[in-house]
């Protein structure tokens, strides 16, 4: 890690509410170039408040930053850090929806949880990605929408009913 990014970084543990602001706005500006150090932090800061501002960063870099989050959740069993990568790809919002929902497949228990957290934060726009996905013929997935779509409150269990439904011979 460079002696800038050093900085930034200190910034984000241990900074006022302005150098953290200041922090993300410059390494947002940096793209991709920050990403790996952000993912870091997200990884090992023991600082809540740092993790937060990575993630607002690494949303502020954009939708780029989708696959890298996602590859790094399947493998870092971290909570903490899946958590703040999940809340970045919530807030990334209607791009995250589709790498979301294909990262169902094959994701362990627990990460499909924080998936379903992402898609439940992005909200409405996830309905009819997690509508199709509550029609799978695969088990696992088809439970992974119904739980998102059950955690989403009446918007998502009114789309489950539609969903039911809609299938054949309803």
């Amino acid at each position: 890690m460079t002696r800038e990014f050093q900085v930034m970084v200190r910034a984000l543990e241990h900074g006022d509410l302005a150098a953290r602001r200041e922090a993300v706005r410059e390494l947002a500006a940096m793209g991709d170039a920050a990403v790996g150090t952000l993912v870091q932090v997200l990884k090992t800061s023991p600082s809540d408040d740092a993790r937060w501002y990575a993630a607002v960063a690494l949303v502020k870099i954009g939708p780029q930053v989708i696959p890298v989050l996602l590859a790094e959740m399947k493998g870092t069993p971290d909570t903490g850090f899946r958590r703040y990568a999940a809340a970045a790809l919530g807030h990334l919002g209607e791009p995250a929806i589709r790498p979301l929902i294909q990262a169902f497949s094959g994701a362990d228990p627990e990460m499909r949880g924080f998936l379903g957290e992402a898609l439940c934060r992005i909200g409405e726009k996830a309905l009819p990605a997690l509508q199709e996905l509550y029609n799978d013929a695969d088990p696992v997935l088809r439970e992974c929408a119904e739980l998102t779509l059950w955690r989403m409150g009446e918007p998502g269990i009114s789309a489950m009913v539609k969903s039911l439904e809609d299938e054949p011979g309803n």
